[in-house]
C-alpha cells in the first residue's frame, strides 16, 4: 500500500479546511500547531520532516484539543525536550496516552503499523511495554465508546481511502458526512 504524504494532506484538508479553517503542513523541524494570526488565515498543524507518522500524531493532538486550546500555539501545552527526569516523563506519558491511542487507530485505518513513542532520548530508562499497554487500553476504550467527532471523521476518511480504495474525493465525502452527523 502506498502511503504518500500528499494524499494524507489532501484528505485532511478536504475534510477540515473549510469547517475548521485548519490545514496540515509538512514542516522541516519540530512539529507545531499554529493558530491563525488573522480571521482570513488557516490554523496550521505542522508535522515533522514530512513523516507520515508525525502527521497522524499531530492530527491526533488536534482532534483532542477543544476550541479554546485550538486558539493557542501548540494548544498551550508545555513540551520538555529529551532528557526528562522520571517525574516529567510520567507527566509526558500521561498526556500522550490519548493522542497516541488515536494515532494507533488512524494508523490501523491506513493499514500501517503503529509504534508508541516515549520520546525521551538521554533520559532515564522507560518501561515502553507498560506505556504501550496503556495506549492500547485507551484505543480499546475508544473502539467501545466511540472517538471524538473530528477523530472519527478523520478515521473514517482514512479507512475509506486506504482500506476501501475510494478516491480522495469520495473518501473526503465520507469524512464530511461524519462531521455533518453531529
Amino acid at each position: 500500500m502506498n502511503h504518500r504524504i500528499d494524499d494524507l494532506i489532501a484528505l485532511f484538508d478536504g475534510v477540515f479546511s473549510a469547517p475548521y479553517r485548519t490545514c496540515l503542513v509538512s514542516g522541516d523541524d519540530e512539529p507545531l500547531y499554529r493558530p491563525a494570526a488573522h480571521a482570513e488565515d488557516l490554523h496550521r498543524i505542522i508535522f515533522a520532516h514530512g513523516f507520515f507518522a508525525s502527521a497522524l500524531h499531530e492530527v491526533s493532538h488536534w482532534c483532542i484539543a477543544g476550541e479554546r486550546r485550538r486558539q493557542l500555539e501548540d494548544y498551550g501545552y508545555w513540551y520538555e525536550p529529551d532528557g526528562r527526569d522520571a517525574e516529567r516523563q510520567r507527566e509526558f506519558e500521561q498526556v500522550e496516552i490519548a493522542p497516541q491511542a488515536l494515532e494507533s487507530l488512524f494508523s490501523e485505518a491506513c493499514g500501517r503499523r503503529f509504534h508508541v513513542s516515549v520520546d525521551n532520548l538521554g533520559g532515564p530508562e522507560v518501561d515502553r511495554d507498560a506505556f504501550a499497554a496503556r495506549v492500547d487500553a485507551r484505543a480499546a476504550r475508544y473502539r467501545e465508546t466511540g472517538l471524538p467527532q473530528r477523530a472519527e471523521a478523520f478515521r473514517a476518511t482514512l479507512e475509506a481511502f486506504y482500506r476501501h480504495g475510494l478516491s480522495r474525493e469520495a473518501a473526503i465525502d465520507v469524512g464530511r458526512a461524519r462531521l455533518a452527523r453531529a
